[in-house]
């Protein structure tokens, strides 16, 4: 399994370079169109060398369309071929470990070899949708860690003795297919939590960067020095998730990264909405807090031109020492994230001209 988890670098990229999507949806936009957005760019980005595509789990955001990563997971292997595609992530409180176990077998089954099973205990929502999602009156993310074991029961064919699923079978799976094996399980975090979990269990481990930078390098030291060599992985190996934005211009960048600046301030402000058009974002009256806001998010999005995208990225990458970058660029436009997408990987070498022409097409 652990050549499902560590990826190549290709190009003049160190690490390789992955998507972070969320079906992101635009003032004008409609959520059946930015799935198509997200369609092509899962096509597009395994032709310009990306390694892996998650999408994310959210519910009640009008500004994303990914509330069921296995159905969009499924879609996109349909259209793709060769690019992993996984979770990023499930939030595992949310659903029953079973049920995620026969998604995800189901995946691996009909793309075997392709799919990641990202895993998170935050529910990606508010706490009264949160409540309208789970059977439990009062969700308990504490219980993660059992929730954890039983998923991980479930996908190995693999219940402790006395255990209240020994009998339970998980199909497709271990379970009907002994030997196929099953999708590697990441587990996702913006705090030390998972970070030491991740470690203690030899698991690979994954940190938002793009809304936790403060935390970043501390989590990465946490999951190193608390990791145990596993079945899974014999040295730790992390990703990052990166907001990164590219144009041809260091203003037009900018100004497409501000739509998400102001998305997000909605969103803390509690008014969530279709991300704004640049035009919108540039003519909103911000307070003095508000322009603090933005800018501090600015200040964590890697944005500008290819070549000082690029330039962002290495020297974020040699801060951190991740394994793997995860590029997620939450813009106003399709046409604009895959120009973003394409213009970073032009910018490491990582496909050929080709290749990326010929999906483009």
């Amino acid at each position: 399994m652990t050549d499902e988890i560590r990826g190549v670098p290709r190009g003049e990229a160190a690490v390789p370079l992955s998507v972070l999507d969320l079906a992101t949806v635009g003032a004008g936009d409609t959520p059946a169109g930015a799935l198509r957005t997200t369609t092509e760019l899962a096509r597009r980005a395994e032709a310009w060398g990306y390694h892996r595509f998650w999408v994310a789990e959210h519910h009640g955001m009008p500004s994303v369309a990914s509330s069921s990563p296995a159905v969009i997971l499924a879609h996109l292997g349909a259209n793709t071929s060769t690019i992993r595609l996984g979770s990023g992530g499930v939030m595992l409180p949310n659903h029953a470990p079973l049920v995620v176990a026969e998604q995800f077998g189901t995946l691996h089954a009909l793309h075997p070899g392709r799919i990641d099973l990202g895993l998170g205990r935050a529910p990606g929502t508010d706490q009264a949708t949160a409540r309208a999602l789970r059977r439990e009156a009062t969700p308990d993310a504490d219980d993660f860690p059992r929730q954890l074991t039983d998923l991980i029961g479930f996908l190995d064919d693999a219940h402790p003795a006395g255990s209240p699923y020994e009998r339970i079978r998980a199909i497709p799976g271990e379970a009907s297919a002994p030997g196929s094996g099953r999708p590697p399980i990441w587990l996702l975090g913006s705090s030390g939590f998972s970070a030491r979990l991740s470690g203690l269990l030899g698991l690979p481990f994954a940190f938002a960067h793009h809304f936790s930078a403060a935390n970043t390098v501390p989590a990465l030291d946490l999951y190193r020095s608390s990791f145990r060599p596993s079945a899974v992985l014999d040295r730790p190996y992390a990703l990052i998730g990166v907001g990164a934005v590219a144009a041809d211009t260091a203003e037009e960048a900018r100004r497409r990264a501000l739509t998400g600046a102001l998305g997000m301030l909605r969103l803390r402000r509690g008014h969530p909405a279709p991300l704004p058009t640049p035009e919108e974002a540039e003519a909103y009256p911000y307070t003095d807090v508000e322009r603090g806001f933005v800018e501090d998010w600015l200040s964590n999005v890697v944005h500008g031109d290819p070549d000082t995208v690029r330039a962002g990225l290495e020297a974020l990458r040699e801060r951190t020492g991740a394994d793997e970058l995860m590029i997620t660029a939450a813009i106003h436009g399709g046409a604009a994230r895959l120009r973003s997408y394409e213009l970073i990987a032009k910018a490491f070498g990582t496909a050929e001209e080709r290749d990326a022409e010929r999906v483009i097409a």
